[in-house]
């Protein structure tokens, strides 16, 4: 049970209700109204750069941002702070490295931005299975997330009740990626985003007045109550304080910089922006959203801790991830009155959109990659009405399966399936995009090598980190083939995501590599400068 009253439980279901069938008919009614990829795919690049910049911080910041940064925070402390101050690094390292580049080389999709230098349908078919590696696992921790949201809002704990609100929003998120296209998901990704930060500051503001908008009282009493004293504001709960800790600490951090700015459903929407200025301008919107957004996790974070205690929050779940509701409820003391039961329940629907909203571009940045870079790409003249009907079979092609995936992974510990994308991202795309858009010699066989290489390197280590098995906190608490003692495989992926792609390059036939290198020094411009976009 989750300990809220009958009124914010009846009134959460309400919400989440209307905001349902509302978001719906937002997409249908901003969907494309005729066979048109563009508009599909990109919306026409029509948004302004205020709303694109919503829109992309809206697919960054996940449920798993939200839910389980906050968690960290809580439990953690200092550490917590510095993994929410990674994601807002990452996507300012997105906005001065790649945002540009990613959008004067790409049209729709990862595939395209690779494949402008390097053609082949090789090239498209790795893109597009890395796309779906990467994302798969946050989208099954999104739809399990769901499920036990609801569960511990409303108050129930019943298994098929909990597959029963997988399956029926998972329909539902498929739905919003099908009908509304880019544009539609913009616009719920904009209202998630208005949502959850304008509840998120008001919480926050409520619990800065509770200490006397004093932020030292607020950490003087999280620290209090967290049971570690001064260590909770200092590094090292977390990680611990050895030499291997302070390692697995950085490569953690490093891993969520990397991984986090080369997300395909986050990077695709670089393609939305009609110029680079207007890309710029997008980006500047986004990083001082997501940085407003680390503010307020923080202070909610450390206010749950401080009002409720350490124990009290691992009690009702181990990784914390309730600990952003459970500090949005506890502001409000054992007196709740009607105006602050609605802005509980404000809270509760923000986090609830941003899932359905997370999925739906996730959903839609794998449709449109599996459509665009696997299907279309076998025919030159395929009719873009045909395509757009791959796309939205492609959206139920992915749905479905990872509705299913996700009713088996309620039962375990997520964190894993979190870590895994972020690996991927990190490990495989990272170096891709950064020798793909920068190094003139790099060939065919580097990009391989780079996507093949760094994600078998990631799937080999990941099931002998700590988080899959060797502790009570793993998705396997009770086996112990934790051969790999670190939290991510970032420390021995990442370099070897680099190191493949160079090796590729490097063992590439000399007469290929030529050719490949006249093709980039032909499109460098392009790439680098965007002073036009050429058709495709």
């Amino acid at each position: 049970m989750s300990g809220f009253t009958g009124s914010a439980q009846t009134m959460s279901l309400v919400a989440f209700s209307t905001v349902a069938t509302l978001t719906l008919l937002l997409c249908v009614m901003t969907g494309p109204d005729r066979d048109d990829l563009d508009e599909f795919y990109t919306g026409y690049g029509t948004l302004s750069p205020l709303r694109n910049g919503l829109a992309i911080a809206g697919d960054y910041i996940s449920a798993a941002s939200v839910l389980g940064t906050g968690g960290v925070i809580a439990l953690c402390g200092y550490d917590g702070v510095v993994l929410a101050l990674s994601t807002t690094l990452s996507l300012m390292l997105l906005m001065f490295l790649l945002a540009e580049p990613l959008r004067n080389a790409g049209r729709f999709t990862m595939g395209d931005a690779l494949a402008r230098r390097l053609p082949g349908r090789g090239v498209r078919i790795a893109a597009c299975v890395v796309t779906i590696a990467a994302l798969l696992p946050l989208m099954l921790v999104q739809l399990a997330a769901t499920g036990q949201l609801m569960a511990f809002v409303l108050g129930f704990s019943s298994a098929s009740l909990k597959a029963g609100c997988v399956v029926s929003l998972g329909v539902l998120m498929i739905s919003y990626a099908a009908i509304g296209g880019m544009k539609g998901t913009a616009l719920i990704q904009i209202l998630k985003i208005v949502m959850l930060l304008g509840s998120g500051a008001l919480v926050a503001a409520l619990m800065l007045s509770r200490f006397d908008w004093d932020p030292g009282a607020l950490f003087t009493a999280a620290a209090r109550r967290s049971g570690a004293g001064t260590a909770f504001l200092h590094s090292g709960l977390q990680f611990g304080t050895g030499t291997r800790s302070r390692v697995d600490m950085i490569a953690s951090e490093l891993t969520v910089v990397l991984g986090g700015a080369c997300l395909p459903h986050v990077t695709m929407r670089m393609y939305t922006a009609s110029s680079a200025r207007q890309v710029r301008r997008s980006m500047s919107w986004a990083v001082s959203v997501v940085a407003l957004f680390v503010l307020v996790v923080t202070v909610v974070g450390f206010g749950a801790t401080a009002l409720l205690g350490r124990t009290a929050i691992a009690a009702a779940d181990p990784q914390g991830n309730t600990a952003y509701l459970l500090g949005s409820r506890a502001v409000f003391g054992a007196e709740v009155s009607t105006a602050e039961t609605f802005l509980f329940t404000l809270v509760t629907t923000a986090v609830f959109l941003t899932m359905l909203a997370s999925v739906a571009g996730m959903i839609l940045a794998c449709a449109n990659s599996l459509a665009h870079d696997v299907f279309a790409a076998r025919s030159p003249t395929m009719p873009a009405r045909r395509e757009m009907a791959l796309a939205r079979a492609s959206a139920l092609a992915v749905g479905v399966p990872t509705i299913l995936l996700a009713i088996l992974v309620q039962r375990h510990s997520l964190q894993p399936l979190v870590t895994l994308s972020f690996c991927l991202g990190a490990s495989a795309l990272a170096p891709a995009l950064v020798y793909g858009l920068f190094w003139r010699r790099y060939t065919r066989g580097g990009l391989m090598g780079t996507l093949l290489g760094g994600s078998l390197t990631v799937l080999l280590l990941m099931p002998g980190t700590d988080l899959v098995s060797g502790s009570p906190a793993s998705a396997f608490p009770l086996a112990d083939f934790n051969w790999f003692p670190f939290t991510t495989t970032g420390i021995v992926s990442i370099p070897a995501g680099f190191f493949f792609g160079w090796l590729g390059t490097v063992l590439s036939d000399r007469r290929e590599a030529e050719e490949q290198r006249r093709q980039y020094e032909a499109v460098e411009g392009w790439i680098l400068a965007g002073a036009v976009r050429r058709e495709r």
